[in-house]
């Protein structure tokens, strides 16, 4: 049975009075009513016969509404920036500054805050084939290391300063390599390459303001195409082995120069002391002789005889055998002076005792007759 049939008037939502289908109640009614409720809750009175029906609300449950709401409205705004950040603030989408790290209030709806870590150091990888200039195709892989120095720049100066690095090091890498040939990209010039790749890009981002430091410029990787690695390898490995081998010859010859240089200076010396030795020789054999000339003068014969005798000792001092010579004879005679000194040092017989053992047996000359002859010689030759 529906609610608005005759008979079913306790049914009726709207509550007609008398069972009259009176239609739906006023809505200030219903307002009245909901504001009665809200009033009683926050501890207001109605007044009888619906009078305080123009207000919803006390002044008491206003006014608490309003400080809770205030309260809760001041504790949004409180934001943290951390130590490494700094925070950019946009009042109504405007920039408005830059707050430091801590604790500060913003006003909320109104205003909104980007943080940007200025202290961490960011990596950036780009890598690709690329055509050098001497029309070889080569994979370099190249990364950098950069830092924000200015937030505002760096959130406002760009769209996205982070993409715009990015496609400022692609440029910059394809220039440098597409200026430099094949072989210094792979071996002896990867350090000028990636100082250069460092600079261009720095002339490429300066005019943007990007607000950003590059740190460091890492040189990866290059290397060919596959297809021809194995080659490649080859040479670099002939390279290699070229720069070893001079060093090889570099480390031999700083230890061979020491020593060659040693060896100089030890001749030098001994060639000094050698001069030395010979010159001071020269003058004793000066002075001595000086000594000698007086008495030569003194007695001319006799100083013969002394410096003749003087002069064999040293001789015969020296070897072990004699051969004597006989004035207009053919036979020589042979003196054995190490068999005789052996005999002596032997046998206790007389050290004045002397052997002689004659070339020729048939010789009949004898060692005083060879004495007297020499002695002739001797003195014919000094006179």
């Amino acid at each position: 049975m529906a609610w608005n049939e005759p008979g079913n008037n306790e049914k009726d939502p709207w509550k007609n009075k008398g069972g009259k289908n009176q239609g739906p109640p006023d809505l200030d009614e219903l307002l009245n009513d909901l504001g009665k409720k809200v009033t009683g809750i926050f501890g207001g009175k109605t007044t009888k016969g619906g009078s305080g029906s123009g207000k919803s609300f006390s002044n008491i449950g206003i006014s608490i509404l309003l400080i809770v709401a205030s309260v809760v409205y001041a504790f949004s705004g409180f934001y943290t920036i951390k130590e490494a950040e700094q925070g950019i603030v946009l009042r109504f989408g405007e920039y408005s500054g830059t707050v430091e790290p801590g604790i500060n209030w913003k006003w909320t709806f109104i205003d909104r805050i980007i943080p940007v870590d200025m202290q961490s150091t960011r990596e950036m990888p780009s890598s690709g084939f690329m055509l050098t200039q001497d029309e070889n195709v080569v994979n370099v892989e190249m990364q950098i290391q950069y830092r924000v120095v200015d937030a505002r720049n760096y959130i406002f100066s760009v769209t996205n300063a982070d993409d715009s690095l990015k496609q400022s090091l692609d440029s910059a890498l394809r220039y440098v390599v597409g200026h430099a040939v094949m072989d210094d990209i792979l071996t002896s010039g990867r350090e000028d390459i990636r100082q250069q790749v460092w600079d261009e890009l720095e002339k490429i981002i300066t005019p943007y303001n990007l607000g950003l430091i590059i740190v460091d410029v890492n040189f990866k990787d290059a290397r060919p195409p596959n297809e021809v690695k194995d080659a490649f390898d080859d040479a670099i490995s002939a390279q290699e082995d070229e720069v070893r081998f001079l060093r090889e010859a570099e480390a031999y010859a700083r230890g061979i120069e020491p020593r060659a240089r040693g060896r100089v200076k030890r001749m030098e010396q001994e060639a000094l002391a050698y001069k030395s030795q010979t010159v001071l020789d020269a003058e004793g054999e000066v002075a001595k002789f000086n000594k000698l000339l007086p008495e030569y003068i003194a007695a001319p014969k006799v100083t013969r005889e002394r410096l003749y005798i003087a002069t064999m000792e040293k001789v015969y001092s020296n070897t072990s055998k004699v051969m004597i010579d006989v004035e207009g004879g053919n036979n020589m005679m042979y003196l054995p002076l190490d068999k005789i000194i052996q005999q002596q040092n032997n046998t206790t017989r007389d050290t004045n005792t002397q052997s002689y053992i004659p070339v020729n047996q048939s010789s009949n000359n004898t060692a005083p007759s060879s004495s007297i002859n020499r002695a002739d010689r001797f003195n014919s030759g000094s006179n």
